[in-house]
């Protein structure tokens, strides 16, 4: 690489790092071209997917296949209108997975060969729709580089998503053993706060969720090999821990009745956007979910937490409007911590009381940028999907063609 290619990566590498950390973009050098690509994996992003596709689906996937469908899913940005090509290098996919061994990097294109053979069903109501989980795939030789697209069958399930769907950390289910555990982790986390505090599944039902009505026709051996494992995966590894009740028909178990609690030692911070009936916040039209997701667009070049988010969120009784103000009047203050200067701030009457009492300085004696802040709430909430062209708000994953 001579030295105007090498200046060219470094200026490129440098402005893209500055982007929103789920869009932070790689470089690679091929036949004396450099190639732009999007989409970093980090088990920290978040797997969004319909309750109802979750409660709706029946699929049979190896543990494997399962993996590379989540992973993709976490690259998804619910608030896109259309699936998007997402990106990513082989060896960091694998090294996600914790495969030290490279040999084992052919497996990719076998598990995507046969991904793209395998159709599913979705139940809804009188149809039932049978599809694929993906539309392409393109590997670029030499390059390592994989490109992925889901099917469009699946938007309705996983994109433009406002109420009744469930969010979870991909670091969840990662590191799982048993093909069935994924499934029902999500499941479960689906139904994590249902108020009687437990959810009932009849056991032909669950075994139609699983794919699995002819494995382990044996009740004994269905609750040894996949409950039983489920149940010590997810307390091992997951947000989330259950224990379980057999409800009789005579003598037969017919239902499981979970009850789902919070695994405080494995928990990770996430929004849980599984409520059925969102919280309404006074004098606001939209639920605590939404709210807690335009915080955290607001705030996203810092790292804040979804809970944190949602305590900023409320403690500003839902005006997004005036924690957006609050945080360009935090670009002008020297603060220690980010997260306790919102959360103090956004109180009603706070900002104002702080701006009368605080004293000017050269710092910061100067004219802030003006906002439409209707305008800015439209596109934080994902109503406008239009370019900002100052802010740069819809730049989202994909990759970008240099001439």
């Amino acid at each position: 690489m001579n030295l105007t290619m090498r200046f060219a990566y470094l200026t490129m590498r440098f402005a893209y790092l500055t982007m929103s950390m789920r869009n932070i973009f790689t470089f690679s050098y091929l036949n004396g071209k450099i190639f732009l690509w999007g989409d970093i994996l980090d088990k920290n992003y978040l797997v969004t997917k319909s309750n109802y596709f979750i409660m709706n689906s029946s699929y049979d996937l190896s543990l494997e296949e399962q993996k590379l469908i989540l992973t993709l899913a976490s690259m998804v940005q619910p608030s896109d209108e259309e699936f998007k090509p997402y990106n990513f290098r082989i060896a960091e996919f694998m090294e996600l997975l914790g495969v030290e061994d490279k040999s084992k990097y052919t497996k990719v294109p076998k598990i995507t060969k046969e991904l793209m053979k395998k159709v599913f069903e979705i139940q809804e109501g009188n149809r039932l729709i049978q599809t694929a989980w993906i539309s392409g795939v393109i590997y670029e030789k030499g390059s390592g580089m994989v490109t992925l697209k889901f099917n469009p069958d699946l938007k309705p399930y996983m994109l433009q998503l406002k109420e009744k769907f469930t969010q979870y950390q991909l670091a969840n289910v990662l590191t799982m053993k048993s093909k069935y555990s994924p499934r029902i982790y999500e499941i479960l986390k689906c139904n994590e706060f249902k108020k009687q505090g437990y959810t009932e599944v009849e056991v032909g039902e669950l075994r139609r969720l699983l794919k699995a009505e002819n494995i382990y026709p044996l009740y004994a051996d269905f609750k040894r090999f996949v409950l039983m494992q489920a149940q010590k995966e997810l307390k091992a590894l997951t947000d989330i821990s259950f224990e379980y009740e057999e409800i009789k028909t005579g003598r037969k178990v017919t239902s499981i009745r979970f009850y789902i609690k919070s695994n405080k030692l494995k928990a990770i911070d996430e929004v849980s956007a599984t409520i059925m009936q969102p919280e309404e916040v006074p004098g606001e039209n939209i639920d605590v979910e939404s709210g807690t997701r335009a915080v955290l667009n607001i705030l996203k070049t810092h790292k804040v937490k979804p809970l944190d988010a949602l305590d900023i969120y409320k403690n500003a009784n839902g005006d997004i409007q005036y924690i957006a103000k609050v945080y360009e009047y935090s670009k002008t203050q020297n603060i220690k911590t980010l997260v306790g200067f919102m959360k103090e701030m956004v109180k009603p009457g706070v900002l104002q009381d702080n701006i009368k009492t605080s004293k000017t300085s050269d710092f910061n004696n100067f004219e802030q940028r003006s906002y439409d802040w209707n305008d800015l709430e439209r596109k934080l909430l994902g109503w406008d999907n239009e370019v900002d062209e100052n802010t740069g708000e819809n730049y989202q994953q994909g990759t970008f063609n240099l001439e």
